[in-house]
């Protein structure tokens, strides 16, 4: 419908994909009205979790004109579409294969028009680490090269996420002082980055991330690219991941918060990865953002930097968050209270999975560079988050059971 399409463009058929009034938005350079004079901001990635929620953020809040690039189709963004918007002439999506010729040639010329450039663009999944090692590594520092080269070609201010699992395993892991706060809180300037052997590929997602980082790095050295590093740890909110067998695989694994909802929703036990003794720091999303909109706005203070951005006092253990999460979604929905269930690493992702121990954000340089600390407790965040699912799936997760139900004694039948 013209509503829903007017900002939308696929440089693959080199042509808008617009209404006549979306047309109208286009400058006689193909810019858009937000070229002039404010702000324009690239988002590569902008029809994921991240990718939407910044987008909201800024749309909302920021007179900036932004630029969305993204290989799937926008529906986590499709609230934010249409020529009605009052930000309608400050943002335009663009759809494309970027691994293509065509793709890369028109992320060029998106790149080439703005000011800033945030690349979320990635594999961040660890069951794909070990069931695609050579495409997550491809992911997350091949395909990352072409963003990288623009914003030197173009002089842009990249501003690229990688992860806080560029860190590995904390010292403390390996037998060091344990109650020394230096071997095991990860500092951007002073934390050594410690990853598995190459047999547990597992790490290939870090290692990846890890020699973007210093390629990225030494552009800044080489050839003077602007660029500020964000290491996102464990960010949470609506629109993060997807449950299996509704709008993704059947057979898929999302991260752990949606992985624990599918099993809530489901009526299945919760499952613990090698006992769930691992601790993870998790961040919300809202705050998060808030963050990167600060790096934007502070050049002056974020370029040539690399920034924790987490909660360390969002820091728990899994098995305790499996708990926390049976506890408040019994109290939300009314159900009774589900349960666990221990299973190894190797048995769950495959062989080769191993994983960091605990991850704590130093947030000295984050709080002195941008004057940033986050808000939102993990009771809130989790809440909002479980809500958000809850409305979304529950429903649909409950019919597919049904209807599986109703399936099965003819597919028992069949079988005999």
């Amino acid at each position: 419908s013209p509503k829903s399409a007017a900002p939308i463009y696929c440089c693959r058929h080199r042509r808008p994909h617009t209404t006549a009034a979306g047309r109208r938005q286009q400058g006689s350079n193909g810019a858009a009205n937000g070229m002039n004079g404010h702000k324009t901001v690239c988002i590569v990635g902008v029809a994921g979790f991240i990718g939407s929620h910044l987008l909201e953020k800024i749309i909302r809040e920021k007179d900036w004109h932004v630029v969305g690039i993204d290989m799937v189709a926008p529906s986590k963004i499709q609230q934010l579409l249409g020529a009605e918007k009052k930000w309608a002439a400050r943002f335009e999506f663009h759809q494309m294969d970027v691994t293509t010729k065509e793709g890369v040639e028109c992320m060029r010329e998106q790149i080439k028009r703005s000011d800033t450039v945030i690349n979320l663009a990635a594999i961040c999944n660890p069951s794909e680490y070990i069931k695609q090692p050579v495409n997550t590594i491809n992911s997350n520092f091949t395909d990352a090269q072409d963003c990288i080269n623009f914003c030197v070609e173009f002089n842009k201010h990249l501003i690229h996420f990688s992860t806080c699992e560029v860190y590995g395993r904390t010292l403390s892991s390996y037998g060091l002082d344990a109650a020394d706060p230096k071997n095991y809180i990860l500092d951007e300037e002073t934390t050594p980055m410690i990853m598995g052997a190459v047999s547990a590929q597992r790490w290939c997602y870090a290692c990846a991330k890890q020699l973007v980082e210093r390629l990225i790095y030494a552009h800044g050295t080489q050839n003077g690219l602007k660029f500020t590093i964000v290491r996102p740890y464990n960010w949470i909110g609506p629109r993060m991941d997807y449950i299996p067998g509704v709008d993704g695989k059947d057979d898929g694994q999302p991260r752990v918060l949606a992985s624990f909802m599918t099993a809530l929703m489901k009526g299945d036990p919760l499952v613990l990865v090698n006992g769930g003794e691992v601790f993870r720091t998790f961040c919300y999303v809202d705050d998060a953002c808030d963050a990167v909109v600060r790096i934007v706005e502070r050049p002056e203070k974020s370029q040539g930097r690399c920034f924790n951005v987490g909660n360390p006092d969002n820091n728990i253990r899994i098995s305790d968050l499996a708990e926390l999460m049976i506890d408040m979604y019994s109290k939300i929905t009314g159900k009774p209270k589900g349960t666990t269930v221990k299973i190894s690493g190797e048995e769950y992702y495959g062989a080769g999975y191993e994983d960091s121990d605990l991850r704590i954000p130093s947030m000295s340089l984050v709080n002195k560079q941008l004057d940033w600390s986050p808000k939102t407790t993990l009771k809130e965040a989790m809440e909002s988050t479980m809500r958000v699912f809850i409305d979304k799936y529950a429903d649909k997760l409950a019919n597919k059971k049904r209807s599986a139900d109703e399936a099965a004694p003819a597919i028992k039948a069949a079988k005999v």
